[in-house]
């Protein structure tokens, strides 16, 4: 009961860092900026807002690397763009909470397979909620091209450059596309390139029976504290877990040995019953012949 208790507030711990904390009379979430950096380039600059699992703002100065020119985006004040990581992870997280919650303290499992099966629902939400903030998933750059996100932005961002947000760890990070156009008569070879988290300069694809190169890539990031205090709790759930599940085998393995040895001793006392009532037929046996 204990270690089930320590499961729940974990688990618990972990879904209230997805609720920021609520500030004013709105009751409107919490509102963190985070200053974009990268300690091998100045390309690229900025700060996100970040309100839960909403990207409310994004200011950023992105360096032409051939003109060197800096162009300065915003968000639009009537776009936010939803971090569908974050969104996903709570969503897991909060469905282990509702597993945990389906049985009250006082509830007695019946049998150790019945808390293998609870816990095998929760360990799985969980490492799904994990999953979607350790594995940013993977867009073609036409994917990439004919997003939304594209459409967040004023001035509007110009047709050779692409931007994709993501969630790696506790880190939210910016990736920036700088691109070229293939000329129709050009005699490089077209490949276009798969579906991948982050593209490296010379990845090609085509849109609107345009073809593009990526020339330039440049990654910034930040560090989110409280998705690191999540992925800490959602590892600490986890272990704790495995831990119930397996002070429930050793249960069960010691019931069976104790079982097993209660058959066992069970069993000899029979036969020294058996033995003994037969030498004591033997002796009355033998006294009566001898009478």
């Amino acid at each position: 009961m204990v270690r089930r208790r320590c499961v729940r507030l974990s688990a618990q711990e972990a879904s209230r860092r997805f609720a920021m904390p609520m500030v004013g009379l709105e009751g409107l979430q919490k509102q963190e900026n985070f200053i974009l950096g990268s300690s091998t380039m100045d390309q690229v600059k900025g700060v996100l807002t970040l309100q839960g699992e909403a990207l409310t703002q994004a200011d950023i100065n992105l360096k032409m690397s051939k003109s060197n020119q800096v162009l300065h985006f915003t968000f639009r004040e009537d776009k936010q763009w939803k971090m569908q990581q974050i969104q996903d992870a709570r969503n897991h997280v909060n469905q282990a909470v509702q597993l945990l919650n389906s049985r009250d303290e006082s509830y007695r499992f019946k049998t150790g397979a019945e808390v293998n099966k609870l816990m095998d629902a929760v360990m799985l939400q969980l490492t799904r909620a994990r999953n979607r903030l350790t594995t940013p998933a993977t867009m073609t750059l036409p994917e990439l091209a004919s997003s939304g996100l594209m459409k967040m932005f004023t001035p509007p961002l110009p047709g050779d450059v692409l931007v994709n947000f993501y969630i790696n760890l506790s880190k939210l990070c910016l990736t920036v596309y700088q691109l070229h156009v293939l000329q129709p008569n050009t005699n490089k070879n077209f490949k276009p390139s798969g579906s991948s988290v982050l593209h490296n300069p010379g990845a090609m694809f085509e849109l609107n029976n345009l073809k593009f190169e990526v020339s330039h890539v440049h990654k910034v990031e930040c560090v989110v504290p409280w998705l690191n205090d999540t992925l800490v709790f959602f590892t600490i759930s986890l272990q704790l877990c495995q831990q119930l599940k397996d002070k429930v085998r050793y249960g069960s393995c010691h019931y069976e040995e104790s079982e097993m040895f209660n058959l066992t001793h069970r069993g000899r006392l029979e036969r020294e019953q058996i033995t003994g009532n037969r030498r004591r037929c033997s002796e009355n046996l033998s006294i009566s012949a001898t009478s």
